[in-house]
């Protein structure tokens, strides 16, 4: 476990900080030797996930190169690297959901 990513969680107030623990938790359930950093200034996970707690909720980013049309909509802005997910509470996270957005974007070609 990464102790900057741990001081960036440690930071943010809640709900945000729950959310962002729920996410990490779900990464590292997928990919235990994920290689996770702060890039950009949040938690980075293999250049292809992020999260980031923003002012009312957390997004959590996904690597989208290389995807088909249909996998790309699953996601949410225009990003053309990374697109995003939304979440307002640790209710909202839908574990097998998330999961299976990670392995989706498993598969994008990664341009960092």
């Amino acid at each position: 476990m990464n102790k900057e990513v741990e001081k960036y969680i440690k930071k943010q107030k809640s709900p945000q900080k729950e959310i962002c623990l729920k996410l990490r938790e779900v990464i590292l359930k997928v990919y235990p030797k994920i290689k996770e950093e702060i890039w950009a200034g949040v938690p980075f996970y293999d250049k292809r996930y992020y999260i980031v707690s923003l002012k009312n909720h957390v997004n959590m980013g996904f690597a989208i190169n290389g995807l088909t049309k249909e996998e790309i909509a699953l996601f949410e802005g225009k990003g053309k690297t990374m697109r995003h997910i939304k979440f307002f509470s640790v209710d909202e996270i839908d574990e097998k959901q998330i999961i299976k957005l990670i392995i989706i974007s498993k598969k994008a070609k990664c341009t960092c």
